[in-house]
């Protein structure tokens, strides 16, 4: 059974990652930064689905093939990994989705957009005006990216969807099944 886990959590963050690489065709430029709402709504879905140190690998693969392929920048990495890393704790000690996606926006807008500062000033050798310059575009970012997977998850637990593919992860039945 853990193997069968394993494969499942594999797949699923596989999905996942293809999902955010493919939705940074659809980003905001912003000063060297390719903001992408799309990585944002699958951080959480991450959190939700597979828990915070997946997550993080989710974000750290999404950003690495965004960057081979020229759809992100190197800020995608301070960017998405922090937002991952925050709602997916927040979702494993809180189970609440508004917290979750509360956690993904600060995450990634305020800590992600000040770790994103010396990215673009080092590594990407930018001339930009202050440290605060990525915190309002990575934060408009990341709540439209929230409000859209707080709209899918909840229309997903309505309709018991969620707790299916929830419980196909641990290989248990879940409430919903007879």
């Amino acid at each position: 059974m853990k193997r069968n886990n394993t494969v499942y959590k594999l797949s699923l963050a596989g999905l996942l990652t293809a999902l955010a690489v493919a939705g940074s065709f659809i980003s905001i430029p912003v000063g060297g930064s390719k903001c992408a709402p799309v990585q944002h709504m699958v951080n959480i879905f991450g959190a939700v689905l597979l828990g915070p140190v997946w997550n993080v690998g989710i974000s750290f693969a999404a950003s690495l093939l965004r960057n081979l392929l020229g759809l992100g920048s190197l800020m995608a990495f301070p960017g998405s990994m922090i937002g991952a890393l925050c709602c997916g704790l927040i979702y494993r000690f809180f189970r609440s989705l508004p917290l979750t996606c509360t956690a993904e926006a600060l995450g990634t807008g305020l800590l992600g957009g000040l770790a994103a500062y010396p990215v673009a000033k080092l590594l990407m050798n930018l001339d930009v005006t202050g440290t605060f310059v990525y915190v309002i575009p990575f934060f408009i970012s990341t709540a439209v990216g929230s409000v859209l997977a707080f709209v899918l998850l909840a229309m997903l637990q309505k309709g018991g969807v969620l707790a299916h593919i929830t419980a196909a992860g641990t290989g248990k039945p879940d409430a919903t099944s007879k």
